[in-house]
């Protein structure tokens, strides 16, 4: 199953721009950092309600400010939920962001799942081996396709081994900006839903890679919904498909990348399902990362 209505977020106590991650993270914008809590906490909560009100069962954890962890609103690079009751624990690349693997989240969890069985990766930082979740893979779980952008946070031994672990198919490239910087994460130029792929083919300079991916996407029976490097710099590769509890598809989004997509685009989009978006501009800029960052999905 593709999509899910059930979704973990973590509510931020002290958000701020993290000196740590922007090292790779050429979406972060230092010295913006003022009231950065006050406004991601805004944000935060704007895109819960919103949510909830298209029917989307949130379980919100708040975090604690000892660990400082100024990143754990974007839970999706540390754990991740699959079908047959497993959960995966990732190895993180700053040092900071380690601490978001809170016990007081895995016990609320605990309450909620029916079953769980934990495959912790997270060994793998002594070795300086990193696999960022849903952030570095970008999964078509229907067709067991594990989509990933190589980069200092996404490595191909980690990645093997998680696709052996899950039995998934590994899709890999490398792939650049608009200014020729290392993508740091899959899921800001790509998101896989149920019928289609938003991509941003440009980011992938190398012919036979992009060709690799575009035969993929294709082979699977999803249509190609194409975006430019300029929409894919505003967040619009950062989306992700729920499903409702009514059986109802809805895109999850920014609104940054919403204006960013042309009318066209959203047309396409439309076809598919409700557009939802939301104001995230100062958990953006600080963060780095929009809607799909702050979404875990829980499968079961």
């Amino acid at each position: 199953m593709q999509n899910t209505s059930n979704v973990l977020m973590i509510r931020p106590v002290a958000f701020t721009y993290n000196a740590e991650t922007a090292v790779n993270n050429s979406f972060q914008v230092a010295g913006n950092a003022e009231a950065a809590q006050e406004k991601a906490l805004k944000e935060f909560d704007a895109l819960v309600k919103k949510l909830r009100d298209n029917y989307i069962d949130v379980t919100v954890i708040d975090d604690t400010p000892v660990p400082h962890t100024p990143d754990s609103i974007f839970p999706n690079n540390w754990i991740s939920f699959h079908e047959n009751g497993t959960i995966i624990l990732y190895p993180m690349y700053a040092e900071n962001r380690r601490a978001e693997r809170k016990q007081h989240v895995l016990n609320e969890l605990n309450k909620k799942l029916k079953s769980i069985n934990t495959i912790d990766l997270t060994t793998y930082e002594a070795e300086n081996i990193f696999l960022e979740g849903t952030g570095s893979m970008v999964l078509d779980r229907d067709n067991k396709i594990a989509y990933a952008c190589v980069s200092p946070r996404t490595n191909m031994k980690a990645l093997e081994d998680f696709c052996n672990k899950m039995n998934f198919t590994p899709c890999t490239f490398t792939a650049v900006d608009d200014k020729g910087r290392e993508i740091y994460h899959t899921n800001v130029l790509m998101c896989v839903a149920d019928k289609y792929v938003v991509i941003c083919l440009d980011s992938i300079q190398d012919e036979s890679e992009r060709e690799h991916v575009k035969t993929t996407i294709e082979g699977s029976g999803k249509k190609i919904i194409n975006i430019t490097a300029e929409q894919m710099n505003r967040f619009a590769g950062n989306m992700l498909q729920l499903q409702n509890k009514k059986g109802e598809k809805i895109l999850v989004m920014s609104q940054q990348a919403y204006m960013a997509l042309n009318n066209q685009q959203i047309n396409e989009l439309e076809q598919f399902n409700k557009i939802v978006y939301a104001d995230l501009t100062s958990i953006e800029t600080n963060g780095g990362g929009s809607a799909r960052c702050m979404i875990a999905e829980i499968f079961e």
